[in-house]
């Protein structure tokens, strides 16, 4: 009985991963070393004047140096994930009521723009 209801847990364990792992892949993210990157590996970030999780203050030249992480026409929101309207009319994501950003001067895995004015954030899960 006991090797029996390790081998379920295990299986049960393998299934939670999997449609974890899967959750962040339908929203373009996912978790690496506990922070939240793009499918390209790129470090997503959070910014301290975005205090409202329906708008996006990062416009413009903003935009330009901290790309938004956009969703697609066809995106759904669920759980934590929302979408919000930016005010260029794109669609971008939001996390746990942060709209969610990589930064122009980051490789995949960098996270230099960490601290960044003191505003910017490393997104974790």
């Amino acid at each position: 009985m006991a090797r029996i209801s390790t081998a379920v847990m295990g299986l049960l364990g393998a299934a939670a991963l999997a449609s974890s792992t899967l959750a962040f892949a339908h929203h373009q993210a996912m978790e690496k070393d506990g922070v939240l990157t793009d499918h390209h590996g790129m470090t997503l970030y959070t910014f301290d004047k975005d205090t409202s999780a329906g708008k996006s203050v990062c416009n413009d030249q903003c935009a330009t140096n901290w790309p938004p992480l956009k969703a697609g026409a066809d995106d759904k929101a669920e759980g934590d994930w929302t979408i919000i309207k930016r005010d260029d009319g794109a669609s971008q994501w939001v996390y746990k009521g942060k709209p969610l950003y990589t930064y122009k001067e980051d490789k995949a895995g960098d996270k230099t723009g960490d601290g960044k004015g003191g505003v910017w954030h490393v997104a974790k899960p």
